[in-house]
């Protein structure tokens, strides 16, 4: 079973959920790079239990329910270690994260934690000592990071959804290598209570699905403020569905930057040609303003937020840290707390230089990497090639803004390439919506 409407038929025709929550942990195999850890059997019995009891009206009540998902090992689950794919640094919750409690609550059962790139500090999903979640369309290249296993559990069919998270593009520049659909909600929207942080103001739980109907089904069940977490945002969609006829913003021709890979432009030209197709009329839109918030996050004093969140570790436990962790905590040490404060400045300037964009335009579309690489690749330049490829995703948390990465082609040895969809804050649903018109016109 692949999605939630293949779980609700099962259901339907009789099935329990012991009987298909076992197949599903049964295919977990912590062997396998994908994963982790597997949440303990008896965990996972009595919330079964508890679930093959449930009246015909409880059940109808509950969105989610029997269905298993899995989680990013930097999301608490009560009772499973949380690693942050760093085994020196692994403990035991008590509560889970307030994103599992509202998704358990929805009747979704959690039954594996992930693999990542350790501390969420990479696009590339190689950064872990748990080996690389293998891509499922050629092993050669990377599955994207930080939330690999996240995107390659969902890809394989593992799990019909996985949580990951996203501070400068983690939730969906694995779901473009995948070919999954990665919902990077508004900032806030999604409470981030229970999880490691990496840069606590830009944080974002994600979701991974084979459809954005799905994503934005757990999007509403996981949704909502949360006293536990000062940066959660309680709201609803405010953006009206977008029409139609619509506009849609995409860069200016000189500022689409693919790092030479020619059937990257030539796939994100079509997508162009694709909504328009729909009704849309591109508006090329200046995206310097944007560009300059991306750059900060890796190369200016945001970057001593990674060092907040876990220099403290890095500084006790040097040993357990990748070189690369190591490094880019490191780096955020050179920044006195002056330059900081000047980012914060520059950031609020620079998004209001760039909210415009939304008043010629609902949405903007923008390729959701330039290009892709291989792994052996990415060993060999582990920094600059995972910068490239937070081109078109790390400034939009910067900005408050909701994205949602979802398939449009293929390179010839059939791994995806995809667009995003980007929008002002609390404009998740509305994106859903423009997607599933996408998305019905390229399977149609």
């Amino acid at each position: 079973m692949s999605d939630l409407a293949a779980f609700a038929a099962a259901y339907a025709s009789g099935a329990l959920p012991s009987d298909v929550l076992g197949e599903a942990l049964a295919r977990i195999d912590v062997a396998d790079s994908v994963w982790i850890a597997r949440v303990p059997d008896a965990i996972v019995a009595a919330r079964t239990r508890a679930l093959d009891a449930c009246t015909p009206a409880e059940r109808a009540a509950l969105p989610l329910f029997g269905v298993p998902f899995a989680a990013k090992d930097n999301i608490d689950v009560a009772g499973v270690p949380t690693t942050a794919a760093c085994p020196a640094f692994a403990y035991v919750p008590e509560r889970s994260a307030t994103v599992i409690l509202r998704l358990e609550s929805a009747g979704a059962v959690v039954i594996g934690k992930t693999n990542m790139d350790q501390f969420a500090t990479g696009l590339v999903g190689t950064r872990s000592p748990y080996g690389v979640a293998k891509n499922p369309f050629d092993a050669r290249y990377i599955p994207g990071g930080s939330s690999s296993g996240s995107a390659v559990a969902v890809a394989r069919g593992l799990v019909p959804f996985a949580l990951g998270t996203d501070t400068a593009g983690s939730g969906r520049v694995p779901a473009g290598f995948t070919g999954t659909v990665g919902l990077k909600p508004t900032p806030g929207r999604i409470s981030t209570a229970g999880v490691v942080p990496a840069c606590r103001s830009l944080d974002c739980v994600s979701v991974f699905a084979l459809g954005v109907d799905d994503a934005q089904t757990i999007l509403h069940a996981a949704a909502g403020g949360d006293p536990l977490d000062p940066f959660s945002r309680a709201g609803n969609d405010t953006a009206r569905a977008i029409p139609a006829a619509f506009r849609f913003a995409v860069p200016l021709p000189e500022q689409r930057e693919f790092f030479g890979d020619a059937v990257a432009a030539a796939a994100f030209a079509a997508a162009v040609e694709r909504f328009e197709a729909l009704g849309g009329t591109a508006v090329p839109v200046d995206l310097a303003p944007c560009f300059e918030a991306a750059a900060l996050l890796y190369e200016g004093a945001f970057v001593a937020e990674r060092t907040a969140a876990f220099g403290d570790f890095a500084d006790t436990h040097p040993e357990a840290l990748l070189d690369v962790t190591r490094r880019i905590v490191a780096g955020g040490r050179r920044f006195t707390a002056v330059e900081a404060f000047r980012a914060m400045y520059r950031v609020r300037t620079l998004h209001a230089i760039a909210q415009p964009i939304f008043a010629a335009a609902p949405v903007l579309v923008v390729p959701t990497s330039p290009t892709i690489y291989t792994i052996d690749e990415v060993e060999n330049e582990p920094f600059a090639l995972n910068a490239r490829l937070g081109t078109y995703t790390n400034f939009v948390n910067f900005f408050g803004w909701s994205a949602l990465a979802i398939p449009s082609a293929q390179y010839p040895n059939g791994v995806p390439i995809g667009v995003t969809l980007i929008g002002p804050s609390f404009a998740d649903d509305s994106l859903v919506g423009l997607a599933r018109r996408y998305l019905a016109r390229i399977r149609a």
